[in-house]
C-alpha cells in the first residue's frame, strides 16, 4: 500500500526518542464548551481515520529497519473526570510522559470533563511526531470538532481521503539532492560549528543530572491577553521585526539573567527556531496534510549590558531571513537526526540556550454549532533534552504559550520563574522601546510587575504527585 514505507532518518530518530524517553510526541489541548460524549468522539475519530490513512498505520520492525505498516487501528480513547478546569494540565502532563505504543497506534485521545462545569471539556490528543507537526495537529483538532458537529446534528459527512506524502527527503528541491545536497549539508554543518566556536553560547545548567531514561517532561502554561497580544504585534511592526524574533529575544534575556546570576558580563547565547517548510516545497503542502515538515535555524548573539531588546530581535530576524533565503532552510531538516543522535550520546549537551517553536496565528474556526472552541495550544514532550523551550500560537487574538523543559534538569519552580520573566520582559519591552539587557538584570528578581500580571493568565502550578 502507498502508506507502507520505510521510515526516513528523521522519522526514525523521533521513534528512537519516543522509546527511550517518551519525548518528541506532540500534545495538543483545546478547551471546548458543549456537551461532549465518548460515543460521538469515537465516531468522529473513525471519520478522521478515513480522512488521514496515516492514522491507520503503526511502526514495526527493528530499530535499524523501522517502517510504517497499515492495518486496523483503534485509536485509544479515555474519558477523565476532574473537578477544576486547571486540572487539564495534570492530564496533559500524564500524556507528555507516556510513550506512544507505536506498534499499536500513532495517536491517542483523552477527553477531560469538568464535574463543576457541565458543558466544559478539554480535548487532549497525543500524536507521534513522525507523522505530524504543530500545524497539522491544530488542523486535526479543527477537523475532529467539525466531524463531532456533523455527527451530533445528524448531517451527512463527505470525506475526501488525503493522498500519501512521501518522506521529507523526497520532497526536497533538486539543490538538496545528490552531491549538491551533500555539499549544502556539509557547508551548513561547518557554518554552525564556526558560529559555535565564535560565540561560545552558554546554556542553562542542569540543576540535577540524571540519565535520559530517568527524565520527564515538564510544562508551564501561560496566556497573553488580547490587549497585550495586539500590542506586541503592533510594537513588533514599529520596530521592523517579527513576533517570533521578539519571543526569541525575551527567552534569551530571561535565560541569560539566570545564567549570569544577575552579574554583569558579556554572554554568548543561541536560540533554536523551528521553520515551517510546507510553503517552501514545490508544490506547497497544505496544513491539512499530516507530516513532520519542519526545519530549523540557530541564531547566535553576544549579550552585553547595553544590548537593546529590539536590536536583539531584529538581529534574530536577520539571521533567520538569511537562512530562509538560502538552501540552508532545508538542511536542518536533514540534520535533525545527526543533532539528536549527538544529544542522545552526550546527554549533558543542549540544542541551544533556548528554543522557540511558534506557529503564529492559527486559521481555524471557533464556532462548531453545539460546540465552541475557546482555547487551543500545543506542546512537544521534552524529557530527553535540557534547556528551556516554548511552543506558541495565537488564536482569537490571544497568545498561548507552553514552556517545556526536562525535569529534574530544571525544576518546576525555576521553570515557572523563567516563564514569568519571559512574559514580564515582553510587557516591559512593549512599554519601553529602549529596554536593554541591563534593565532586565536590574528588574525586581523573579516577580512580575503589576502591568505584566494583568497582561497574562497564570494557572496554578500543577503537582506531579499524581504520576
Amino acid at each position: 500500500m502507498l502508506y507502507d514505507r520505510k521510515l526516513s532518518p528523521l522519522e526514525q530518530v523521533i521513534e528512537v526518542v519516543n522509546r527511550r524517553a517518551s519525548a518528541y510526541n506532540i500534545v495538543t489541548t483545546c478547551r471546548i464548551q458543549g456537551i461532549f460524549s465518548e460515543e460521538i468522539l469515537r465516531q468522529a475519530l473513525e471519520v478522521l481515520q478515513s480522512r488521514h490513512p496515516r492514522l491507520n498505520c503503526r511502526i514495526v520492525g527493528k530499530l535499524s529497519s523501522l517502517r510504517f505498516e497499515t492495518g486496523v487501528i483503534n485509536i485509544p480513547l479515555r474519558v477523565v473526570e476532574k473537578y477544576a478546569p486547571q486540572q487539564w494540565q495534570e492530564v496533559a502532563l500524564e500524556e507528555l510522559n507516556q510513550k506512544i505504543e507505536s506498534d499499536k497506534s500513532l495517536m491517542r485521545v483523552a477527553l477531560v470533563q469538568i464535574k463543576t462545569e457541565k458543558n466544559l471539556n478539554y480535548l487532549i490528543t497525543t500524536i507521534h511526531h513522525a507523522i505530524a507537526d504543530g500545524l497539522s495537529c491544530i488542523q486535526l483538532h479543527s477537523e475532529l470538532l467539525r466531524y463531532c458537529q456533523k455527527i451530533t446534528s445528524c448531517e451527512p459527512i463527505e470525506v475526501a481521503t488525503l493522498p500519501a506524502l512521501p518522506s521529507i527527503e523526497k520532497l526536497m528541491p533538486a539543490s538538496m539532492q545528490g552531491w549538491r545536497g551533500a555539499v549544502n549539508i556539509f557547508l551548513t554543518v561547518c557554518r554552525q560549528l564556526l558560529k559555535k566556536i565564535w560565540y561560545r553560547p552558554k546554556t542553562l545548567k542542569f540543576e540535577k543530572f540524571v540519565p535520559i531514561e530517568s527524565r520527564y517532561s515538564g510544562m508551564v502554561h501561560r496566556t497573553l491577553n488580547i490587549e497585550q497580544t495586539e500590542k506586541l504585534v503592533s510594537v513588533c511592526r514599529q520596530n521592523q521585526t517579527t513576533v517570533h524574533s521578539a519571543l526569541c529575544a525575551a527567552m534569551l534575556f530571561a535565560a541569560a539573567r539566570k545564567i549570569t546570576g544577575g552579574k554583569k558580563a558579556n554572554l554568548g547565547v543561541s536560540c533554536w527556531s523551528n521553520i515551517n517548510l510546507r510553503n517552501r516545497f514545490k508544490p506547497e503542502i497544505s496544513d491539512r496534510h499530516l507530516g513532520v515538515l519542519v526545519s530549523g535555524d540557530i541564531s547566535c548573539h553576544t549579550l552585553k549590558t547595553n544590548t537593546s531588546f529590539w536590536d536583539l530581535a531584529r538581529n534574530s530576524r536577520q539571521q533567520m531571513k538569511a537562512t530562509i533565503a538560502s538552501d540552508r532552510v532545508f538542511c536542518s531538516a536533514l540534520l535533525i537526526k545527526l543533532f539528536t543522535d549527538f544529544l542522545l550520546a552526550c546527554p549533558r549537551q543542549m540544542f541551544g540556550t533556548v528554543g522557540v517553536t511558534n506557529i503564529g496565528r492559527v486559521n481555524i474556526a471557533s464556532d462548531y454549532g453545539l460546540f465552541e472552541l475557546e482555547e487551543i495550544s500545543f506542546v512537544p514532550a521534552w524529557a530527553a533534552f535540557g534547556g528551556l523551550c516554548v511552543a506558541v500560537l495565537t488564536f482569537e487574538s490571544k497568545m498561548f504559550l507552553n514552556f517545556m523543559f526536562s525535569e529534574p534538569a530544571i525544576s518546576q519552580e525555576i521553570a515557572e520563574i523563567l516563564a514569568d520573566n519571559v512574559l514580564a520582559c515582553i510587557v516591559k519591552a512593549c512599554n519601553n522601546t529602549n529596554f536593554t539587557f541591563a534593565d532586565q538584570m536590574s528588574a525586581a528578581h523573579y516577580h512580575l510587575s503589576s502591568s505584566a500580571s494583568k497582561a497574562l493568565s497564570v494557572a496554578p502550578p500543577v503537582s506531579r504527585h499524581h504520576q
